[in-house]
């Protein structure tokens, strides 16, 4: 097993959702600054979000051609999104946001990294 993906464009497609999620935390709109602030994340440490999912991104797209970095990146988005559906459930904030972005989120980074090993 060489840990490349076995096909590229769902690696992208992660990444490229990914970025859009970066962007729109950088100012965020209503919707994330109430997830965020429904989860009690104080606001000082909102920036910490968008170095994490940069940094996520990169692995993702370096990982394209480099062994196992696209598989670490993806493995690192599943943890981010479990430990967000966790702090979800805690927070007892299990709104429309947790249902469709966090737990979307979360099956759809699982959804990449088992196409990525299988196809």
């Amino acid at each position: 097993m060489t840990l490349l993906p076995a096909v590229w464009w769902p690696t992208a497609l992660l990444a490229l959702v990914l970025l859009v999620d970066v962007a729109m935390s950088i100012r965020p709109p209503k919707f994330i600054r109430d997830c965020l602030s429904g989860v009690n994340l104080p606001r000082e440490w909102w920036w910490i979000l968008v170095v994490i999912k940069t940094l996520a991104v990169v692995g993702l797209i370096v990982g394209i051609w480099m062994p196992g970095v696209a598989f670490s990146a993806n493995v690192g988005v599943i943890v981010y999104f479990c430990c967000a559906s966790v702090a979800h459930i805690r927070a007892r904030n299990t709104t429309q946001a947790f249902w469709l972005n966090c737990l979307g989120m979360l099956a759809f980074s699982v959804a990449v990294l088992v196409l990525s090993l299988t196809l």
